[in-house]
């Protein structure tokens, strides 16, 4: 038996309200070209949702000079450089005057929280809270999504183009046959171990220590809570671990000669976090684009999820500009090479900069004094200190 659907037509259906989708539909907005959003979620679960963020320059710009809003500059701090720490002693990392090019700290949901609002200001349509949905005729000209509403109407959207912006779980990936798809991934044998607190920062910039007992995290979300994390098994129970436990385990992680102390506070969030590398190829199929973690996903130890997902965003909606209004598609045929270009070099960085920062399950002496042997030859050395600083704060735009 048929289920009656009430059938909505669109230019770009748009299945996931992250930042990504949010960003695409906003830009999209700006060109006249006309969207509608599903999510799974509502707002205040996604901005309830902690998340760091560290945001490229570049990233910064589309937030500010597209009108969405300018609280990144306002609320966000500016980060002018990044500390490593190996065995106790910390180098300093300088990105404005290596590659004239600062990071800022803002979380990654109160960037949600100021495209969810601009897409309210300016009468975007956004569908929150929608259940059972499906995607359909990829290869089709006109794909469909079908979903059930907020308030439990069956619904479909039919659309000229799908983007699928729905996370690392993404149903529109799964809906790309396994024999037109290639899944490329790797998972670590570790885990972070995070922590908010409530608490003063405990440094002015990012702090990413190595030591003997694995690595550690020192980061921020605002001038009263402090993120934090340290390297753990990925089964790791966070029931396991009381307060000052937790603390014990980060100071001596960061313990060193100079004595560098934990600014300590009450925690109230604990969390294991695992790592894994994935890469989707192509990221189109049919009329089907993906962008974000739907594509492709890095562990946090380069600060490049977001940005990846943006740049994925900052490729195809000038891409899709041109089809609209002109049918020129060499965008479009272009897009997935395009966006894995940079894809790759993210994954390169965020793996070697894992690896580079982490202790080994099993390793020996030889691994650790040879991990010492890199840490100082990048900060010992211009050069080396400038590669890490442009992979950290983005390459240069095409």
């Amino acid at each position: 038996m048929s289920t009656e659907r009430t059938v909505f037509s669109t230019r770009v259906g748009i299945v996931g309200a992250g930042p990504a989708g949010l960003m695409l539909a906003h830009l999209l907005d700006r060109a006249g070209i006309d969207s509608i959003v599903m999510e799974k979620r509502d707002k205040d679960t996604i901005h309830a949702t902690h998340r760091a963020g560290i945001l490229e320059a570049a990233t910064v710009r589309m937030l500010t000079e597209t009108g969405v809003d300018g609280r990144v500059l306002t609320e966000g701090h500016e980060h002018r450089g990044t500390v490593l720490r190996f065995q106790g002693e910390s180098h300093r990392i300088d990105f404005q005057e290596l590659v004239g090019h600062s990071v800022w700290l803002y979380p990654q949901n109160e960037v949600f929280w100021d495209l969810a609002a601009a897409r309210e200001r300016d009468g975007g349509d956004v569908r929150w809270s929608v259940t059972d949905t499906e995607v359909l005729g990829l290869d089709t000209e006109r794909p469909r999504i079908r979903f059930t509403d907020a308030q439990g109407t069956p619904c479909e959207v039919r659309c000229d183009v799908l983007v699928g912006a729905d996370g690392s779980q993404s149903i529109c990936r799964r809906a790309i046959p396994e024999h037109a798809r290639t899944d490329n991934f790797v998972e670590y044998p570790f885990a972070w171990f995070g922590i908010l607190t409530q608490a003063p920062p405990s440094a002015p910039e990012l702090i990413y220590a190595n030591s003997e007992h694995g690595f550690a995290l020192i980061s921020s979300r605002s001038e009263e809570v402090q993120r934090m994390y340290f390297q753990c098994d990925p089964d790791e129970d966070v029931a396991q671990w009381d307060d000052e436990r937790i603390w014990a385990e980060l100071q001596r992680r960061v313990d060193g000669p100079d004595g560098l102390r934990l600014q300590r506070g009450p925690i109230f969030d604990k969390t294991v976090l695992k790592f894994r590398s994935y890469v989707c190829e192509p990221l189109r199929h049919g009329n089907l684009f993906l962008v974000g973690d739907a594509g492709h996903t890095v562990p946090p130890t380069g600060a490049k999820g977001l940005n990846l997902a943006f740049c994925d965003v900052r490729t195809l909606a000038p891409a899709l500009v041109d089809f609209f209004r002109s049918g020129d598609d060499t965008g479009l045929a272009g897009y997935s090479a395009a966006a894995l270009e940079r894809v790759w070099k993210a994954q390169n960085f965020s793996y070697w900069a894992t690896n580079l920062l982490h202790a080994q399950p099993g390793e020996n002496p030889f691994h650790q004094k040879r991990r010492h042997g890199e840490f100082t030859a990048i900060t010992s050395s211009a050069r080396g200190a400038a590669y890490f600083a442009e992979c950290y704060t983005g390459w240069p735009e095409d």
